[in-house]
């Protein structure tokens, strides 16, 4: 039974180090070009550097384990590990380290997770085939599970970039208007938007670093849509090229595209307002209505049950 336990307490923490060590960073080499290059002082990056020596022992090993652990289930083309990239950057991940950790992940999830499962199994008595079974069953899960981890973190950063587009979008249209060039306005949008809608902030600010590098704009823009894959940023930026292309006025294009995101995000709100009474059947049938039941007919039915013993007494 010991031992049990103790494989259990490894599982967990295998698995704990992973996520753990997936988690994104507040600081990275991104942040500390853009603070080198607004001009902040070396304190920063003093401080940067104390917090790097702080970095957990656990997310160390796994950066060390992932190349390892990431050779049984390595991409066998380049075309499917640069699939992975923009899957990793469109859930917020974009460290040079981030594919190594994610498929040295699932092998070690997996292993653990299966190792766990035909321990507890084989404690129990179980016959061999069964364990075996159990624990292949248990590894394809935890194989699988970083997958599901990474669709989620896809689909929730996604949602929160096209929920603030519209607001970032009525910010763009004021500072262009202002008189702002179209990068300075991105720029600016992004640092006001740190606090509010920080992905889509973190897109702008790479954007208009990859501009100051000398990416032409058009190519930064089309990188946020290449990162994101959402259909509304890239409906954004084709409208964007195509104003500068032919000349046309982008606040107007902006202003249009802003009324038109904000229609949507409006529509997406009724759509899920309307989905609730549908989705709240399920809790009322099961766990609501049966409580309600019990509570309104319970006290009759003891009444009747009692009522019935004294009549059987008396006859």
């Amino acid at each position: 039974m010991t031992e049990l336990i103790l494989l259990l307490v490894m599982a967990v923490a295998a698995v704990g180090m992973v996520i753990y060590s997936m988690m994104p960073r507040k600081e990275d080499q991104q942040s500390t070009l853009a603070r080198r290059m607004t001009g902040k002082s070396a304190e920063e990056d003093g401080r940067l550097i104390q917090e790097r020596a702080r970095e957990s022992v656990a997310s160390k090993m796994m950066q060390r384990v992932a190349p390892l652990a990431m050779r049984p289930v390595m991409p066998r083309s380049s075309a499917e590990m640069s699939k992975l990239r923009l899957k990793l950057a469109a859930a917020g991940f974009r460290k040079d380290t981030a594919p190594a950790i994610f498929l040295g992940s699932k092998t070690v999830v997996g292993l653990s997770l299966g190792i766990a499962v035909g321990a507890y199994v084989w404690s129990i008595g179980s016959e061999a085939h069964r364990v075996i079974g159990l624990a292949v069953f248990g590894a394809a899960v935890g194989f699988m599970s970083p997958n599901i981890w990474l669709s989620l973190n896809m689909k929730q950063r996604g949602e929160r970039i096209r929920n603030g587009l519209p607001d970032a979008l009525d910010l763009l249209v004021i500072t262009v208007e202002s008189g702002l060039a179209l990068d300075g306005a991105v720029q600016r949008v992004g640092d006001e938007l740190r606090h509010v809608h920080s992905d889509l902030s973190e897109e702008f600010q790479i954007a208009t670093r990859e501009v100051q590098m000398g990416i032409p704009r058009s190519e930064a823009l089309n990188n946020i849509a290449e990162r994101t894959n959402l259909v509304e940023i890239k409906s954004l930026v084709a409208v964007v090229n195509q104003a500068e292309k032919f000349g046309t006025s982008i606040a107007r294009a902006l202003r249009n595209q802003a009324d038109a995101l904000r229609v949507k995000r409006r529509q997406r709100a009724e759509e899920r307002a309307q989905k609730t009474a549908v989705k709240l059947m399920a809790p009322l049938i099961l766990f609501i209505f049966p409580a309600i039941f019990v509570v309104l007919v319970g006290p009759a039915a003891l009444k009747m049950v009692n009522l019935a013993k004294t009549n059987s007494t008396l006859f």
